[in-house]
């Protein structure tokens, strides 16, 4: 509605998810939980913000990928043991990210990197102690479980910087 271009658009997006981002890093990391309320302050964000950012055919189609994401983070949370925090968080973020080719591409990429690296990132540090007794109340440390929502987080952040940047 602005007439933004992408990129400023992304990076007006990314400004609005930072705190929200952050939240759920700490939370997940925490108490192996993304709260409710930070999947829908993610979705409310995009609620809100989307028409002004981007064009409204663009917005509304963007939707569908909220839709479709929370079918399959709902079939995989009943197949996988994939979280039901996790396959929320995953649909709010959903409608920030471009299902053009390209862009689809660079999603996968960089939920595959995170993946890694966050896991090995994660349990790396809950190897060493001293990393280890700085918060010795987090639940991550203790459950064989990883805390997604760190992989989650940096896909979409790291997304919308990148288009931001281009």
């Amino acid at each position: 509605m602005l007439g933004l271009s992408q990129s400023v658009s992304a990076l007006v997006l990314l400004i609005l998810i930072t705190p929200v981002c952050a939240w759920v890093v700490y939370t997940d990391l925490k108490f192996m939980k993304i709260r409710n309320k930070a999947t829908l302050t993610l979705l409310l964000i995009f609620a809100v913000a989307g028409p002004f950012v981007m064009p409204l055919d663009i917005y509304a189609w963007r939707w569908v990928n909220a839709i479709a994401i929370f079918v399959l983070g709902y079939i995989l949370n009943q197949i996988a043991n994939f979280g039901a925090g996790d396959a929320k968080f995953a649909a709010a973020a959903a409608p920030f990210f471009s299902t053009l080719n390209s862009h689809v591409m660079l999603t996968v990429m960089l939920l595959a990197a995170f993946l890694l690296g966050a896991f090995a990132a994660h349990r790396l540090a809950r190897a060493i102690p001293a990393v280890r007794n700085m918060a010795p109340d987090w639940v991550s440390w203790h459950r064989k479980d990883f805390p997604m929502g760190l992989a989650l987080v940096g896909t979409l952040w790291a997304y919308l910087l990148i288009v931001a940047l281009n």
